[in-house]
């Protein structure tokens, strides 16, 4: 089961699962953005719009983006606004889901799908504004060496989406190489207990 087919099937029972790394992800979300200044937001992963309900609070244009048409269903369904376009898109290719440039690109627990990291990082800088901002949140590369993966469960039994291991320095090395500076980086621990296992890890990054 690819990606995509994996989303769809998870979008019929994603917000009503226990979840840790989705909603410990909503909360490293708008802490990492609370002070980042944004009138345009093109959100990549957007899912069912855990996120997406905060950025219209910020936003006069907003791009919701994601691969899985079940996942863009939930949204559009629970968040309907004439300030948000929801568009189903593959990242893996070339941007032309989204005209002209943003002053915040998202990504939530989507990079992990994705192999090449170069390319969506290239990518993302045609679309950011210069002095604009790009804000990462995925599932922490410790939680990944210890077998933790996105999954869930089916009649069928189990379901593993496909997911590729990246360190940090693979997130700011694909950062630093397409133009941007690392503005912030942050972990973030189940019950805020830090001598634990980190389950988040956030960067925020500004386009030179």
């Amino acid at each position: 089961m690819d990606t995509r087919q994996a989303y769809n099937l998870w979008s019929q029972q994603y917000d009503a699962n226990d979840n840790k790394t989705r909603d410990l992800e909503a909360v490293a979300f708008r802490a990492a953005l609370e002070h980042v200044s944004f009138d345009t937001s093109l959100e990549i992963g957007c899912g069912t719009g855990k996120n997406t309900r905060w950025l219209l609070t910020r936003s006069k244009r907003l791009v919701a983006v994601d691969l899985s048409e079940g996942m863009l269903a939930v949204a559009r369904r629970e968040l309907a606004s004439k300030h948000v376009t929801f568009v189903q898109a593959d990242i893996r290719s070339e941007w032309s889901f989204a005209a002209g440039r943003f002053d915040l690109v998202t990504f939530s627990l989507v990079l992990e799908h994705i192999e090449d990291l170069d390319h969506v990082f290239k990518q993302a800088a045609g679309k950011v504004k210069r002095g604009g901002h790009v804000y990462i949140g995925e599932l922490h590369p410790f939680k990944q060496y210890t077998g933790t993966k996105a999954r869930f469960d089916t009649e069928e039994g189990p379901q593993t989406v496909p997911c590729f291991n990246h360190n940090i320095s693979d997130f700011t090395g694909a950062a630093t190489r397409n133009g941007f500076a690392i503005a912030d980086v942050n972990e973030h621990f189940d019950d805020d207990d830090r001598t634990s296992v980190p389950r988040i890890l956030t960067l925020v990054l500004r386009r030179l």
